[in-house]
């Protein structure tokens, strides 16, 4: 049996190794990828790959950069609402073509250039709006929490109105809904038979609404007058037990 003709090695560098994990983890995920598994894709020794990375980390944290670098910046010449969200659309969609990266986006220790140039430029388009700072906080958190999690959940439903959502409509009914009891469970056979079943459902049309009640709701939460400042909240102790209260009657007694 003749060999298996091995791959012709090209010039080695950090770059091309991160590119090589990237299109492995495309393939196979994140958890089973290996330096001897990316070694063997890249047609090279594990050994050699170490005289370019300190590891699987420092490799995770390379490829993680480069899903960012797929997130064209927010324009800097549009409002604000615009630009948040075709920065949200831009990271779904990284998202949907590396799904791997979706858990480990935000968990990375030592960010690259590409990665806090991102944050950057997201936080500065956020903090042009003029709002107070703490109603930006809410902005950023809920928005990224939004994006985040709407893509993992749409990278784990088994259907969907495109052919990347995963799943066949009649196979899911038959599998999933066929077998759900109409008396037990009104309420969802009749969400799924009569909305998520049609033809033309996509849970990707969620999307926008769901933007849309997030930036609206921001930008009313803004413009609500401060609140009054609250009133000194009391001790557990009491009112007017301080700690040097508390002492100097103890040693009264």
């Amino acid at each position: 049996m003749a060999a298996t003709p091995r791959r012709a090695r090209t010039t080695l560098d950090r770059d091309r190794i991160i590119d090589g994990a990237v299109d492995l983890a495309d393939d196979i995920g994140l958890e089973p990828l290996t330096i001897r598994r990316l070694a063997e894709h890249l047609g090279t020794r594990p050994m050699s790959i170490y005289h370019y990375v300190d590891g699987k980390e420092d490799i995770i944290d390379g490829m993680v950069g480069r899903v960012f670098d797929e997130i064209p910046l927010p324009a800097a010449d549009v409002p604000w609402k615009d630009a948040i969200r075709a920065r949200a659309h831009s990271l779904r969609a990284a998202m949907r073509r590396h799904p791997w990266a979706i858990p480990i986006m935000e968990s990375r220790r030592k960010p690259g250039a590409d990665i806090l140039d991102s944050h950057e430029a997201m936080l500065a388009t956020w903090m042009s709006t003029g709002f107070p700072l703490p109603v930006v906080a809410h902005g950023v958190a809920v928005t990224d929490a939004f994006v985040y999690g709407f893509a993992l959940q749409e990278s784990a439903l088994p259907l969907g109105g495109d052919d990347t959502s995963g799943g066949d409509l009649d196979e899911v009914s038959e599998e999933v809904v066929a077998p759900l009891s109409p008396e037990r469970y009104p309420a969802l056979v009749h969400f799924t038979m009569e909305h998520v079943m049609r033809p033309g459902y996509d849970f990707g049309d969620s999307f926008d609404a769901g933007l849309d009640i997030i930036l609206d709701g921001v930008e009313r939460l803004a413009e609500k007058p401060p609140a009054e400042s609250d009133p000194p909240r009391e001790s557990a102790r009491g009112p007017g037990r301080t700690g040097d209260d508390l002492t100097r009657r103890a040693t009264e007694a």
